[in-house]
């Protein structure tokens, strides 16, 4: 066998594939309801100029999620205290955007050198410490099912509670405020909501790479409609696809989880530019052709 083959057979392998499958179960349940809620919340992360947040949280989920492992307690309720920490100290402190992204630079370094030293405290297994940084494919187990599914739901509801008026706020704050929309309050709200988004995303993907998740789904979507119907549908079906996609890629290799699902991620934001950038090209290119009587 060459070098090659070698490598290949480590990034796809799908050897005694159909066993394997039923170990990931669990896993596949989990990314369903992950990719809608990252799609959902990707949404407005667009609109209201939020992916440096996004990083910021997943840094103190990271940090949440290490003292939990080193503690020997719920990893997923630790990811979440973290990122909860994180998103209201955002929400309170950075109401312009200037502020904000001081506030996350700050926050940055400090959850990911907490992390790093939870982790080097930490004198279990190496593959739990790599988990958390790159995601996990197989550790999904029915505890930590209960709390993935049950933060899902709390998340799609708090949406569905306040999207008509957080579309408006995120749309023209100015212009919502006047009307007597809580701008202010849908804010902070919202920060919680993403928090526990990134929370639930780190358990996948790990902390380093929640922005494939709860940010490209989004931005790969509105590059081919405006629609404030479709957007989130495309969103929701391309978070999905991502997800469920790199499970069922990485299930029989020895790669983690997360290089699959940021490459279909990366793939179907380049091909939505690719068709946005066209459509528009034909667009003005219809637009510049006069009229002929």
């Amino acid at each position: 066998m060459t070098l090659a083959d070698g490598i290949w057979q480590q990034i796809f392998n799908f050897d005694n594939y159909g066993e394997l499958l039923a170990l990931v179960r669990n896993s596949l349940i989990a990314g369903a309801a992950l990719g809608l809620v990252g799609g959902l919340v990707g949404v407005f992360v667009i609109m209201r100029d939020l992916p440096f947040a996004v990083h910021g949280i997943s840094e103190l989920s990271f940090a949440g999620a290490s003292a939990a492992l080193l503690m020997g307690v719920n990893i997923v309720a630790g990811s979440i205290v973290g990122s909860l920490i994180a998103a209201g100290t955002i929400g309170l402190l950075g109401s312009r955007a200037r502020d904000r992204n001081s506030v996350i630079g700050t926050i940055m370094p400090f959850g990911l050198g907490l992390g790093v030293l939870f982790l080097a405290l930490y004198e279990g297994r190496a593959a739990n410490k790599f988990g958390i940084l790159t995601g996990q494919i197989v550790a999904v187990d029915t505890p930590q099912m209960s709390w993935l599914l049950g933060t899902s739901a709390l998340v799609l509801i708090a949406l569905a509670v306040m999207w008509r008026p957080l579309a408006f706020a995120s749309a023209d704050p100015e212009v919502a405020e006047a009307r007597g929309v809580p701008v202010r309050a849908l804010s902070f709200a919202f920060m919680i909501v993403l928090g526990l988004a990134v929370a639930l995303s780190v358990q996948i993907v790990g902390a380093l790479l929640v922005l494939t998740l709860v940010v490209t789904p989004a931005a790969a979507a509105a590059r081919v409609t405006a629609s404030p119907v479709l957007l989130p549908v495309l969103s929701v079906v391309f978070a999905v696809a991502s997800i469920e996609g790199g499970i069922l890629l990485a299930l029989g290799s020895s790669i983690p989880i997360s290089p699959y699902v940021t490459t279909i991620s990366f793939t179907i934001y380049i091909v939505c530019r690719l068709a946005g950038t066209y459509r528009t090209r034909q667009w003005g290119a219809r637009r510049a052709v006069p009229e002929t009587t």
